[in-house]
């Protein structure tokens, strides 16, 4: 598996013919997952708002002005329902978003109880809690955590564009005290944030030379939202949503840089055409979240999914994800002459 791309060799795959990118990124695609299958997952917000961090795009900032409420974590008994749900829904895994800067030592213990329910349930289980010192991070591995996430978010260059509170440095330390814990990585960003093409260059490449390459790679588009920083910036702009070739573009060239990685679609789906999502399937993504929310923002909703996927000939994802059967194969792809 590569880990040694240049930013020019990135920078050049994206400048290629629209629709050679595409047959470049499928290529790959089909080479390492099943073309027809999408794995469905279900997010849910374990405690919200109130967080310290200044992250600007974000509602749940103690920062924004967006009139998300704080709440405490919630009770155990009704996130394993609402897993539960999701399961029967179709789902495979489960990810629990948490708005701390970092878990405090006395939330640990909720939080073991919570990753040891779900996984009883025989589904997949993700986290998100802010920074892990690598105590925390050995006691979800311990609790059989599946992925932790922890988006880099934007290209090193423009990251304190976006966040002052705290430093890129800081989340590649988590992600590597996720990794030594044994813990899968789930780790992608954010585009449409008013960056330039050489930021999301810097956003790929990040990704695609650490170590090891991101289990699962979520990438989403801005959704505005009023009372954030950029919600304010970039609402009812034409820079408010990126347009839609360029986050096809985005999505093949990660799935091209680390083509054994689920390359998930995430937040801004629901206000993206049948089209541009059946486009970001050809071009290597393969793991969407389900349901009506995403954390505090809307999405597409599992009757729309189901649709779209009947439309498209999808099914769920059944096989097992290449980077966790233990394959770390990989064709050599190169960049454009």
């Amino acid at each position: 598996m590569r880990t040694d791309w240049t930013r020019a060799e990135i920078a050049a795959l994206f400048d290629l013919p629209f629709t050679e990118l595409l047959f470049r990124a499928a290529e790959v695609h089909r080479a390492h997952h099943a073309a027809g299958e999408v794995q469905l997952c279900t997010l849910l917000s374990i405690k919200t708002g109130g967080c310290p961090e200044d992250c600007g795009y974000c509602s749940q900032s103690a920062h924004a002005d967006s009139g998300v409420k704080a709440t405490k974590l919630m009770d155990v008994r009704q996130v394993l329902q609402s897993a539960a749900q999701a399961k029967d829904a179709g789902s495979k895994r489960f990810c629990m978003g948490a708005a701390w800067r970092n878990p405090k030592d006395r939330d640990m213990p909720a939080i073991v109880e919570i990753v040891e329910g779900v996984r009883a349930m025989g589904m997949e289980t993700c986290m998100t809690l802010g920074m892990l010192t690598p105590s925390q991070a050995a006691q979800l591995k311990q609790a059989g955590l599946d992925y932790y996430n922890h988006n880099i978010d934007t290209a090193p260059e423009n990251y304190a564009n976006v966040i002052s509170t705290r430093s890129f440095e800081e989340r590649l330390e988590t992600l590597d005290n996720v990794r030594s814990a044994g813990i899968n990585v789930c780790s992608g960003g954010i585009v449409g944030m008013g960056e330039t093409r050489s930021d999301r260059v810097g956003f790929v490449h990040a990704l695609a030379t650490l170590e090891r390459h991101p289990e699962s790679v979520p990438v989403n588009a801005l959704v505005p939202v009023k009372g954030t920083p950029l919600g304010d910036m970039l609402a009812d702009t034409p820079l408010a949503k990126i347009d839609d070739i360029e986050f096809v573009r985005t999505i093949a060239v990660a799935r091209i840089t680390m083509p054994l990685s689920m390359v998930r679609l995430s937040a801004g789906r629901e206000s993206m055409s049948e089209a541009t999502q059946a486009l970001c399937f050809m071009a290597g993504a393969n793991s969407i979240f389900t349901g009506d929310k995403l954390l505090t923002a809307a999405n597409a909703g599992d009757n729309a999914d189901a649709a779209l996927f009947a439309k498209l000939g999808l099914r769920p994802m059944e096989s097992e994800e290449p980077m966790r059967s233990g394959c770390d194969c990989a064709p050599q792809v190169e960049a454009a002459e």
